[in-house]
């Protein structure tokens, strides 16, 4: 339960103020040892801790989840293994697993659409699909509707001209593209709204694993892009919903 709904349940007579000050008594954080949980983050961000997977042990993924469960929060998990997903889905079966972003969501509250607009997320190649992936499923958990325009790389151009008129009214764009990285500063001289890019690790040995794709989005000579680290679809989706928000 967030801290808004809460307060206005209190309001409405529909929670007692044991309940509020339960709920509220270990904020900003909660100390599970290893892991300290910020509660307060969606109060900052306006949205709440997202756990990256990467590297923890199951016990602590599991320790997150009872104890967020407890609170009849929202949980969001990135860069989730296979075998972490088996594992986690036993313990919570709710979790919704999304194989091609690799993530996890439990839903214990309603997610809030947070916007009228949607976020097209613009992929250069087909090989780049996973971190779209990454990047739609932050947008969506964070309450946006997403719009995926697929293989339109400046390989065919023409390919990215005909979508145009699906992403120039944009609040926000996300680009994404590995190779040489040419497509987000192609998608900026082409329209107002900034452009998010995002290098990928697609292509061969002198693309160097995503940092030539990174270097010619940093030396853009088009205003309005910002550039995310190699991979990284969910800053991107989390810095474009940021972006979008009506709030």
């Amino acid at each position: 339960m967030n801290i808004k709904k809460m307060l206005t349940d209190f309001k409405d007579g529909k929670i007692e103020i044991e309940d509020v000050l339960n709920h509220i008594k270990d904020y900003p954080y909660t100390d599970l040892g290893d892991v300290k949980y910020d509660h307060h983050r969606a109060i900052r961000k306006g949205f709440g801790e997202v756990v990256f997977c990467e590297g923890k042990k199951k016990e602590h993924l599991i320790g997150i989840i009872r104890h967020v469960r407890d609170r009849k929060e929202n949980l969001f998990f990135t860069r989730v293994t296979d075998e972490q997903a088996e594992y986690l889905l036993k313990e919570e079966p709710s979790l919704i697993h999304d194989a091609d972003s690799r993530t996890l969501f439990m839903e214990l509250a309603p997610v809030e659409i947070v916007s009228k607009t949607a976020i097209p997320i613009l992929a250069a190649g087909t090989s780049d699909i996973p971190v779209v992936a990454e990047v739609a499923r932050t947008c969506e958990v964070m309450g946006h509707e997403v719009r995926r325009i697929n293989d339109v790389g400046v390989a065919g151009i023409h390919r990215l001209l005909d979508k145009k008129s699906e992403f120039e009214n944009a609040r926000v764009v996300v680009a994404i593209a590995g190779m040489e990285g040419a497509l987000p500063g192609v998608v900026a001289g082409l329209i107002a709204a900034p452009v998010i890019a995002v290098p990928t690790s697609v292509g061969y040995g002198a693309g160097l694993g995503g940092y030539a794709a990174m270097l010619t989005m940093l030396n853009s000579c088009s205003p309005g892009v910002a550039v995310v680290n190699i991979d990284n679809g969910f800053s991107a989706g989390y810095l474009a919903a940021l972006i979008n928000s009506d709030k």
